[in-house]
């Protein structure tokens, strides 16, 4: 016997005996709307059986998501088949079609969100857009139902997540105005208590949208939308001769935990810039396979995988390690783990007599506790470490295997005292500690350090004092800074006294370009006129050689010129290396 057959003859006989006679319905019909019911509540079954998986490991939800695919799929084409059988017998509303489509759309949402492969935004974004432009919601306002109201406006917020990842910003700006619009109508006509909740919600995509600090304008003075995900163009190409490691990138915990800092879904500025860096631009999900997880590995495109990737907002340090082990026991073999910390400094208080991985403190964990202000988190008893916290020992279990760390806090420099205990490639790159007092305070809008390693000419544009830019000068400069890019791998390749380690991640497209952009962002901090504290500047475990890599007069001969191009030259010393 099928599941919730009985409630779903008891559903079945109350819908048909508000329409009339029972016994004048015709059996080919009264089939119809058992088929439609019982796919409807297997349909609801499995969904809410998703939030039973588990968050972390790759393999045990992927028949689950099979299943529920299955049946959502055959719900929609089911409903499209006998529309006019359901409205008339079943009494079915647009908004419950509008439901269907919703929860398609959150489907492949999270199997974005498993997978990282992009491309089924676009599939996320197709069903979004289909309720909004057939207007499936657009009668819940005249029923009195206040729970209808909230199913629309989470929508609404689903799409805008959605939207943002794919950078589709004129869509977003116009979601937020119509969400805006309907949160109003919602407060006034039902006098709820969440209203500053929904308020909430459009300041927070309101800052998110306006955190870039540098505006790019077409001739018309509208603003051009950039894409940072990894284009076919995006990472310089391995030359001939270049001896570097064949790991790749496999999997990527993006940590935020930074004290006020622009955030919108659990996701913040930081960590949505992290996330683009470690993915490719999205490919048309139609033309390349049927469904979630159905595709033969042989019709798989090639070298279209991401980095599979864990977003942890806050996490406690119980959920992060728990998070870390999941990675580093299902890592493949010559693959990479790679870790990064966008979170508040925690600083050692009192003096230690040793100088051990626990000595120089971290970055934040969450504690569960709301009593945790400014920058410097303090321990209650000074012989103790704080609990609250990831200290460089607490990730020396995971260099067993091949691990690329960034650390964006203003206690970056405690990763700098790491030991490779095991022999496995090891590198660090480590942000600023602190930026110059003259530098317009951005940290709300995110940090500088992971924009130069997101978006690393919009980064040079902000600390040379711009804020917009038109396309055309936009353009030349990305393709001068990809000659940057060319010849800051070059100089990483062929210097004499480099750690291995860095060319051992060199082979990977990802690391090579964040290893690049590191570069460049360290050589472009060296030679600004504001810049003049070492805590100023990015750091990295093993050190990188100065004067062949950040400090090559080569690569600064190319930022001179970069400032040229953008008449900025004075914010630069000439003569670097004499000025010091």
């Amino acid at each position: 016997m099928r599941p919730s057959t009985f409630m779903t003859e008891f559903a079945l006989k109350e819908i048909m005996s508000s329409g009339g006679a029972e016994d004048d319905i015709p059996q080919g019909e009264r089939k119809t709307v058992t088929d439609f019911c019982y796919l409807l509540d297997k349909s609801k079954q499995l969904f809410n059986g998703l939030r039973d998986l588990p968050q972390y490991g790759q393999k045990q939800w992927q028949s689950y998501f099979g299943r529920t695919f299955d049946v959502y799929t055959k719900l929609w084409k089911f409903q499209q088949q006998h529309r006019q059988v359901l409205d008339n017998r079943y009494g079915l509303k647009r908004w419950q079609i509008g439901e269907i489509a919703s929860k398609i759309g959150q489907l492949y949402y999270h199997y974005y969100l498993r997978t990282s492969e992009t491309s089924y935004l676009n599939e996320a974004f197709s069903f979004y857009s289909a309720i909004r432009q057939r207007s499936y919601y657009s009668q819940v306002n005249k029923e009195d139902r206040p729970e209808l109201v909230v199913k629309k406006l989470r929508y609404y917020a689903r799409f805008i997540v959605v939207c943002l990842l794919l950078n589709k910003m004129d869509v977003v700006k116009d979601l937020v105005k119509e969400l805006s619009d309907e949160i109003e109508d919602y407060t006034h006509r039902f006098n709820t208590e969440d209203q500053v909740e929904w308020n909430l919600v459009l300041q927070e995509v309101a800052a998110f949208i306006e955190a870039d600090p540098v505006m790019v304008l077409n001739d018309d003075n509208t603003i051009v939308i950039t894409s940072n995900r990894l284009a076919e163009t995006g990472a310089p190409l391995l030359e001939q001769g270049m001896i570097v490691g064949q790991l790749s990138l496999a999997d990527a915990l993006i940590i935020g935990n930074c004290n006020n800092q622009v955030k919108f879904s659990e996701l913040t500025v930081d960590m949505f810039r992290m996330l683009q860096a470690l993915e490719r631009e999205p490919m048309n999900l139609a033309s390349q396979m049927n469904k979630p997880g159905m595709q033969e590995s042989a019709d798989k495109p090639t070298r279209r995988e991401n980095p599979h990737k864990y977003l942890l907002y806050k996490p406690t340090f119980s959920q992060l390690y728990t998070f870390l082990a999941a990675s580093f026991k299902e890592l493949p073999a010559n693959s990479v783990l790679l870790i990064y910390l966008s979170a508040t400094g925690v600083f050692p208080t009192g003096r230690s007599d040793s100088e051990g991985p626990y000595d120089f403190g971290g970055v934040l964990t969450n504690s569960n506790r709301d009593i945790i202000n400014g920058d410097a988190i303090h321990k209650r008893n000074q012989s103790h470490k704080e609990m609250h916290c990831l200290h460089p020992g607490d990730l020396y279990p995971f260099t067993r295997k091949p691990l690329f760390i960034i650390v964006d806090s203003s206690n970056s420099v405690a990763y700098k005292n790491f030991t490779n205990l095991f022999g496995q490639p090891l590198v660090c790159l480590l942000s600023p500690t602190a930026y110059p007092k003259a530098l317009q305070d951005q940290s709300q809008r995110g940090s500088l350090f992971t924009l130069f390693l997101n978006n690393p000419l919009m980064a040079f544009l902000f600390v040379s004092g711009l804020s917009s830019m038109r396309r055309g000068l936009w353009e030349k400069c990305q393709e001068y800074l990809r000659k940057i890019n060319r010849d800051i791998a070059q100089l990483l390749t062929h210097s004499r006294s480099i750690d291995q380690a860095f060319l051992q991640f060199f082979g990977d497209e990802f690391l090579r370009l964040l290893l690049t952009r590191f570069v460049f962002c360290s050589a472009t901090m060296r030679m600004h006129k504001i810049f003049r504290e070492t805590r100023n500047y990015p750091e990295s475990y093993p050190q990188l050689p100065r004067d062949e890599t950040v400090e090559n007069p080569h690569l600064q001969k190319h930022i001179l010129e970069l400032a040229s191009i953008l008449d900025v030259r004075n914010v630069f010393f000439e003569n670097t290396i004499d000025d010091y």
